[in-house]
């Protein structure tokens, strides 16, 4: 779904346009390593992540499960400059209605491969996962170093940008949203 040649055209137009030469030998390749990195980075602007979720067990399980510190990279699209951390994905089942854990990290994966704001992923995380299972809740913490403040702009690196998204119980009991907070800081 990448054009890999207009981003290797683009790629030497840039590297032309800072005054480098791109015929020189460290940087012969790197329009064609830029658009293999781009087809990789940004594999999930065309993919459902719905999708990442289609096994499905029965489970006398009704209490939350939580996979803390999937890590992950994404690109700020305002920048196109990496942003990365963890998030800490949760839900509470309906029905005993559960699904792999890898699934959750899937999930993660898939919306992170695109150029975004952290805010967008966090809610389209939570998001997929109510389409995707019908839980009775999901709580996402995603918290994230973005390089377009460490090394550029204000310059501040190792400040830490966190973003939630709760639905369902996760948002009307502060009990279930407590629990679940408690246990996303715990180590």
């Amino acid at each position: 779904m990448v054009d890999q040649e207009k981003i290797r055209q683009a790629v030497r137009m840039i590297l032309e346009a800072i005054g480098e030469d791109p015929d020189r030998e460290g940087l012969l390749q790197t329009p064609d390593r830029v658009a293999r990195m781009y087809g990789e980075i940004f594999g999930g602007l065309h993919q459902d992540p719905r999708g990442q979720i289609e096994v499905f067990f029965n489970e006398p399980h009704d209490e939350m499960v939580l996979v803390k510190d999937i890590p992950f990279y994404s690109m700020c699209e305002h920048h196109l400059v990496p942003f990365f951390g963890h998030v800490h994905v949760a839900y509470i089942p309906t029905n005993g209605r559960i699904t792999g854990l890898s699934k959750l990290a899937r999930v993660v994966e898939a919306v992170s491969r695109r150029p975004q704001l952290q805010e967008r992923m966090t809610t389209t995380i939570a998001d997929t996962l109510i389409d995707a299972l019908s839980p009775q809740g999901v709580g996402v913490i995603v918290d994230a170093e973005h390089l377009c403040m460490s090394m550029r702009g204000v310059q501040k690196p190792g400040s830490r940008t966190v973003t939630s998204a709760m639905r369902g119980v996760f948002r009307t009991s502060a009990k279930t949203r407590e629990e679940f907070l408690s246990l996303a800081r715990s180590h």
